[in-house]
């Protein structure tokens, strides 16, 4: 069944979990913003499967290396609703070595870049955005009311947007595009 009506007076609960919280708490509001970057990187994967790029001299295409961090996600987010599971220190590593495989292929930066340019990059560019709401929101429960969130979430979610940025500018660059750089005027 795909509603239980247990949450029509403004409840709600984790999967797993009997403890019923508020939708308005900071937990839903955490639990809420990791779905949604999980949820938009479900859209980022189906635009971005015909991309391959190198990464430690493999072929991988785009959508593989999004589906893993869609894995790595729902980890956090069980985490969060406070079941035994946790992001080791391999899946923060596995985001810092994707970006800085991709960033070996991409021009230097030296300014900001309009996001945008081919689809994948826009909804990437999106994701990213996204993805940095999804640290606000996560990190703001775990200031509330003494909650303790693992520092390796933190991280993860930290080195998040990272990746999707560097996702961006290689798609756009494999297309051919040139980067295109705000004006300020």
């Amino acid at each position: 069944m795909l509603y239980t009506r247990k949450g029509d007076k403004g409840d709600t609960s984790a999967f797993g979990c009997n403890q019923r919280f508020s939708k308005n708490s900071a937990l839903a509001e955490a639990l809420g913003s990791v779905d949604e970057i999980n949820s938009l990187l479900g859209v980022c994967k189906s635009k971005t499967k015909k991309i391959k790029i190198k990464i430690n001299k493999k072929l991988i295409s785009l959508a593989d290396i999004i589906e893993e961090i869609q894995q790595h996600l729902f980890i956090i987010q069980a985490a969060l609703a406070g079941a035994d599971k946790k992001i080791t220190r391999e899946k923060i590593k596995f985001l810092e070595n994707i970006t800085d495989e991709i960033e070996k292929q991409l021009p230097l930066i030296k300014s900001f870049f309009i996001s945008g340019g081919v689809e994948p990059a826009s909804f990437l560019d999106y994701a990213r955005a996204v993805s940095r709401r999804a640290e606000r929101r996560v990190v703001a429960y775990s200031e509330s009311k003494n909650n303790k969130v693992a520092p390796e979430i933190l991280a993860y979610l930290n080195r998040l947007s990272s990746v999707l940025y560097a996702l961006a500018r290689i798609s756009n660059i494999k297309s051919g595009l040139k980067e295109k750089k705000p004006s300020y005027k």
